[in-house]
């Protein structure tokens, strides 16, 4: 059917999604964005075309026994009002709802049609092809609304009263629970039940729940399965001694030869881990030791007599560790530079150790997230 010249030139490019006829040559034109009320020229009027947006913040409805008003409240920018016949209300409000929550953003813009909208006093219930939205108040819908997607929803049951029948929604393990009059409780199922199973791809409520009975048992099992995983032991603690990286087992036994060499290791490591205090007072140890040998070097006291001293290798100290200061000194400093390589070798060692682990622990994360993300996607 060909629209009027005036609500083509308004309409522009824009699709009409619904067109509901107000009587005599009055109609209402529903576009995705806005609804458009077209006047007819008569008596005391010209032709005319009304334009009201769907980016409104608040829909009412007043309604009388033969008129009904539809208002859109847009906040600050005020809101607009236009009247219908009684009759034609519920025509032209399933449209305009559609419209209002898809602007709104409560619907999605990739095709989620409305199937039904139903007002029950002060709570308006609306069922699209993808979820529920429920609101409570005088209006027909504001922003404090309550939506519940069907790729969430677990199961449906009514409830029947001697009044009213309960609508009963389990949503990801909760109840939502709201009551509509019995007169409209059969429409009210067929429309709720229906658009359920079809997005499910089911042909009744009982096949939806066994879609989600096997659906909960493979994901218990999935479960099951990731708590049972094993990632192995992991890596080794890191050890906070480099020196208990060494390859040597720990039962080994060490020869006398080898305990001087052991000191000199450990004592380097001391060495470097020392504050600067600590350093100096080391210092202040050497000087004072060298200053006691010389003043015994000095004494007289030290000068061997007729033979009452003993010579060092009769008494067996030759070579056992009983060495005179500067003997000592001067083995310790050219020992120092193969201990400080001994050292960084460890400290390279510990190096590589660690970055070891630390591809290990990255590789096994990677492993994790992996086996998350299938059992997400069911497989």
């Amino acid at each position: 059917m060909s629209q009027p010249e005036i609500v083509q030139s308004v309409l522009g490019e824009e699709d009409v999604v619904t067109r509901v006829h107000l009587g005599g040559e009055d109609e209402l034109f529903v576009t995705p964005t806005r609804t458009l009320v077209y006047r007819a020229e008569g008596l005391l009027s010209d032709e005319s075309v009304d334009e009201f947006s769907h980016a409104a913040e608040r829909l009412s409805v007043k309604e009388g026994r033969r008129k009904a008003k539809i208002s859109l409240d847009y906040g600050l920018d005020g809101s607009e009002t236009f009247s219908l016949s009684a009759k034609r209300l519920d025509d032209a409000l399933q449209p305009i709802v559609e419209g209002v929550l898809a602007a709104a953003g409560v619907t999605d813009e990739d095709g989620e049609r409305l199937v039904q909208a139903f007002r029950f006093s002060e709570l308006t219930f609306v069922i699209t092809d993808a979820r529920v939205v429920r609101h409570i108040g005088s209006a027909v819908w504001d922003e404090d609304y309550e939506s519940y997607r069907f790729a969430d929803v677990t199961d449906l049951e009514f409830e029947s009263g001697s009044v009213a029948t309960t609508v009963v929604l389990t949503v990801d393990g909760r109840q939502e629970r709201f009551k509509i009059p019995n007169e409209q409780a059969r429409l009210v199922r067929e429309k709720l039940a229906r658009a359920l199973c079809d997005y499910h791809g089911v042909g009744s409520l009982e096949e939806f729940r066994v879609q989600m009975e096997k659906a909960q048992t493979a994901a218990d099992a999935a479960d099951t399965e990731r708590d049972n995983t094993d990632f192995g032991a992991g890596p080794d603690p890191l050890s906070a001694n480099p020196g208990e990286l060494s390859d040597e087992p720990a039962n080994a036994t060490r020869t006398e030869g080898d305990a001087p060499a052991e000191q000199s290791r450990r004592a380097a490591q001391t060495q470097s881990v020392e504050s600067a205090p600590a350093t100096g007072a080391v210092a202040e140890a050497k000087a004072a030791e060298a200053a006691t040998t010389q003043s015994a070097t000095e004494s007289p006291a030290a000068e061997p007599s007729s033979g009452n001293v003993a010579d060092a290798g009769d008494l067996g100290f030759e070579g056992s560790g009983f060495e005179s200061a500067a003997e000592s000194e001067a083995a310790g400093g050219a020992g120092s530079d193969a201990n400080y390589a001994e050292l960084a070798a460890e400290i390279e060692s510990l190096r590589e150790v660690v970055e070891a682990q630390s591809e290990q622990i990255r590789h096994q994360q990677e492993l994790v997230e992996q086996l998350i993300e299938e059992l997400r996607r069911g497989r």
